[in-house]
């Protein structure tokens, strides 16, 4: 195949975006006529998963088609854990670039090392865990560049392109890396194949920086909160308090919902844009995110949870022609998209992945592919970082696991702490949809379901090294 007849690629992924909030789901109220009419030309996934609910981790495994614990991004990218995307891992993007693509990236990186971690005055401005990242191997064979680490100012934000000068924007960050997006696009090189990933921050919280037009299209009172939302004081999973109870909740819910409409609203415009310029045709474009958020259920918000709120993600690809308009109940982990994009784009997928190549069950609408996804966090707050440390232990043999299937999701849970105690817990996804009623599970041999999915989740542990593997040995001993 010749490399001007390629396929385009625009891949496009919101922050915190989860599988329920979109209209097409019809379970949270929110409104998304653009994203809708999209996912009828293409294949909806019903079963989109992230193999770790954070940012970092999760964007690490969509570059390299590998595990966190395989890539080492297993936490944020942050001040105080010098944790980065290797610069010697083959990227989806160095892939491209390698193939003759024309290679963009827009908006959120956040798998860099924090520039503070290193200097106490970045040149570039960049504080908290912020950085730019330089021309060079850490960018991964993107070429046009055009993003920052992580900054949440949605109404401000910021960006880097080839030198450390900041660029200050007085724009909602959605819509100003859109009308970046447009400018890229339409100054591409029409010869050749593009390539582009835009990664928008919203609907990330905080919540409340969001353009008045889409708050306005919500009535606050007609918004319901999730069945699972039973209490009316909030923490995060790794146990801090968030201020604010139910009345603060339904100001976030709303205030959330409009950010993604506002996402529907820009996605809209690359959509026309394709339209116009008749790319349509040849041009994949996959809409997703990096992992949900609780939003108030189960007394939890934000993310790093084993929830379907937390770790179901949207997730729609469409190639006109090619790719069947169908919903399928694949199962689709974050390591597979790697895998599966380049197949589609008759690219060679690099030995190093560990996800599953699923673009022959698309293409030819079959049911099966894999029967589990595994999923991992690990405690990875400073202050727990130091505190396992201190009592002369490993925090990566801690957090939990977990494996989900169509039916169940088991979860294996060691604590984010030296001396909490391993929990195993079975949801029935079939007949538990809200995941009210888990099955603590003492003795998983006692147990059929258990007893099969302990068996699956520690052969993966095992081959892939992770430490909890041995943590679990010596607990079960």
């Amino acid at each position: 195949m010749e490399s001007q007849q390629r396929p385009n690629l625009i891949y496009i992924f919101a922050d915190q975006w989860r599988r329920q909030a979109v209209g097409y789901e019809a379970e949270d109220q929110v409104i998304t006529p653009n994203i809708d009419a999209f996912a009828q030309e293409g294949t909806i996934f019903s079963h989109a998963v992230t193999c770790s609910p954070l940012c970092s981790p999760h964007r690490a495994s969509l570059m390299t088609g590998r595990y966190p614990n395989s890539t080492g991004v297993y936490t944020n990218c942050k001040v105080g854990a010098d944790v980065m995307l290797n610069p010697d891992e083959t990227c989806i993007s160095d892939v491209l670039a390698e193939n003759g693509y024309q290679t963009a990236y827009i908006g959120k990186w956040h798998l860099d090392l924090p520039e503070l971690n290193v200097t106490d005055q970045p040149e570039s401005g960049a504080s908290d865990w912020d950085a730019y990242t330089p021309p060079g191997p850490k960018r991964h064979g993107f070429q046009y560049w055009y993003s920052y680490g992580a900054w949440d100012e949605h109404l401000a934000p910021h960006y880097w392109q080839d030198s450390p000068e900041k660029i200050k924007v007085n724009q909602w960050s959605v819509e100003h890396e859109t009308d970046q997006t447009l400018r890229y696009l339409a100054n591409r090189n029409s010869d050749r194949p593009f390539a582009l990933f835009l990664s928008w921050n919203p609907p990330h919280s905080p919540f409340d920086q969001v353009p008045e037009k889409y708050r306005n299209l919500y009535d606050r009172e007609q918004i319901t909160l999730r069945e699972n939302v039973n209490q009316s004081t909030f923490l995060v999973h790794t146990g801090e308090p968030v201020d604010g109870g139910i009345e603060e909740l339904k100001d976030k819910q709303l205030n959330y919902f409009a950010a993604i409409s506002g996402i529907d609203d820009q996605f809209g415009r690359i959509l026309q844009f394709l339209k116009e310029e008749n790319l349509e045709e040849n041009t994949i474009v996959v809409l997703t995110s990096d992992h949900g958020e609780m939003m108030g259920s189960h007394g939890l918000m934000a993310k790093h949870v084993w929830y379907e709120e937390s770790i179901g993600v949207p997730f729609c690809v469409r190639w006109p022609g090619v790719i069947p308009q169908t919903r399928t109940e694949l199962l689709l982990n974050t390591v597979d998209i790697m895998p599966t994009l380049l197949s589609l784009l008759d690219l060679e997928i690099p030995s190093s992945v560990e996800g599953a190549d699923l673009s022959g069950y698309i293409l030819n609408r079959q049911s099966g592919g894999p029967g589990e996804a595994y999923i991992s966090a690990y405690p990875g707050r400073k202050e727990a970082i130091e505190a396992f440390r201190e009592a002369g232990l490993d925090n990566r043999e801690f957090g939990w696991r977990a494996v989900r299937t169509h039916n169940f999701t088991y979860v294996i849970h060691h604590g984010y702490a030296p001396d909490d105690e391993l929990v195993r817990l079975l949801y029935d996804l079939k007949n538990d949809q809200y995941q009210l009623h888990p099955e603590q599970i003492e003795d998983p041999s006692a147990h059929p379901a258990a007893l099969e999915l302990e068996g699956k989740l520690c052969r993966w542990l095992k081959d892939l090294n992770d430490p909890f593997y041995n943590k679990l040995r010596g607990v079960m001993k």
